[in-house]
């Protein structure tokens, strides 16, 4: 009898707790929105499929010595999975739009708004019994509002460790839901007129322009922000080696293997932190909602500047472009091509949208920098 009761002891069965099975529970959701509904899969397959293992009893994934503690140590503690996969976006991107149309990147800053209006409603959040947010906290959820999964695990490895799960797993999940979230938001603040407007083409950029113009941002970032630097740094090294045309391998090997390998990583290591003691609280609750109100006020942010740029400017611009603006590339893009497709079969947004678009790639890791810079 002894020995059958030491073998059930031993099994996750005798040592199941609620939480934990809601949260495995949670961490099923999450592939099924990756594998059926196809929302964000490269990122929400580990992450759900992290999130299970780290509430198995006993299994000890997580804990000091097991595979996903070492994982989250060695690439999110130390910050260098973000850095990879900015490295990877960057030489990834296409930086002609917004080369071809400097003015976008107002269009990219706009849309952080929704990040420092976020930062105060994360603190005044403390108003309500049981929630107790610290500056950092809100800085770190803040963030979700630039629409950035890199960005965000970045900065909540900074500055709020203990809710990285939350925020990562409301990040990706409002990118995902960029096609469900935007579109009412663009038909309230726009008129079908508004929405009619066709932009002029695009000039064609040199491969010189293409070149300088990553230096230039690194530079300026290097001057004016030198916190934002491990971000945007990274980012413009992945640009310089795909506009230069010198390191073929390197480039394709960021775009590709590299970014993938360290994808399955992040994804891994997140979901390490969707334990039930960490994750099923009320604080998290808060963090989910106040995403969305961040991710909303960036996209309107960017349509309301977009219609302001487009009164003093002497070529027409469709405000819808400024949605594009909260950083999820390309699907915001995307998003606000279809927009327009809706009102005019004819008229073709996305070339325009990925100018604020990748604008808000660099927005979003310059606001990280500043809240790095101040609250760090």
């Amino acid at each position: 009898m002894d020995k059958l009761t030491l073998l059930w002891q031993s099994t996750s069965l005798a040592h199941f707790e609620l939480g934990q099975i809601v949260m495995m529970a949670v961490g099923c959701l999450l592939l099924f929105l990756a594998i059926v509904k196809k929302f964000e899969p490269l990122l929400l397959v580990p992450i759900g499929f992290g999130a299970i293992l780290t509430n198995i009893p006993l299994a000890g994934f997580s804990e000091p010595g097991g595979l996903l503690y070492y994982i989250y140590y060695v690439g999110i503690e130390t910050g260098v999975f973000p850095l990879l996969i900015f490295m990877g976006v960057g030489a990834m991107t296409d930086f002609s739009a917004l080369i071809a149309n400097p003015r976008m990147l107002l269009l990219g800053a706009a849309a952080q708004f929704g990040i420092f209006g976020t930062l105060f409603g994360a603190i005044a959040l403390n108003l309500v019994p049981g929630f107790e947010f610290t500056l950092k906290d809100a800085s770190a959820i803040a963030i979700i509002g630039g629409a950035d999964g890199p960005t965000a695990i970045f900065l909540a490895s900074k500055l709020a460790p203990e809710l990285l799960g939350a925020i990562a797993v409301a990040a990706y999940s409002y990118m995902a839901l960029v096609p469900i979230i935007q579109p009412p938001i663009m038909r309230l603040l726009t008129t079908p007129e508004e929405r009619n407007i066709k932009m002029a083409q695009l000039r064609i950029v040199s491969k010189r322009e293409k070149i300088i113009f990553p230096l230039a941002v690194l530079l300026m970032t290097i001057l004016f922000l030198p916190s934002a630097t491990p971000l945007v740094g990274m980012f413009c090294l992945g640009n310089l080696m795909k506009e230069s045309g010198v390191v073929d391998r390197l480039s394709n090997t960021a775009q590709n293997e590299l970014i993938n390998i360290v994808t399955i990583f992040l994804g891994l290591a997140v979901g390490s932190k969707l334990s039930a003691d960490k994750f099923l609280t009320l604080e998290t609750l808060g963090i989910l909602g106040l995403g969305a109100i961040a991710f909303s006020i960036g996209t309107a942010a960017g349509i309301l500047m977009a219609k302001a740029l487009g009164k003093f400017s002497s070529e027409k611009i469709n405000p819808l472009i400024g949605a594009a603006g909260v950083s999820a590339v390309p699907m915001a893009a995307r998003v606000v091509n279809k927009v327009g497709l809706e009102t005019n079969p004819h008229n073709f947004l996305l070339m325009h949208a990925m100018g604020p678009n990748v604008a808000g790639v660099l927005g979003s890791a310059v606001a990280a920098g500043i809240l790095l810079a101040l609250v760090g």
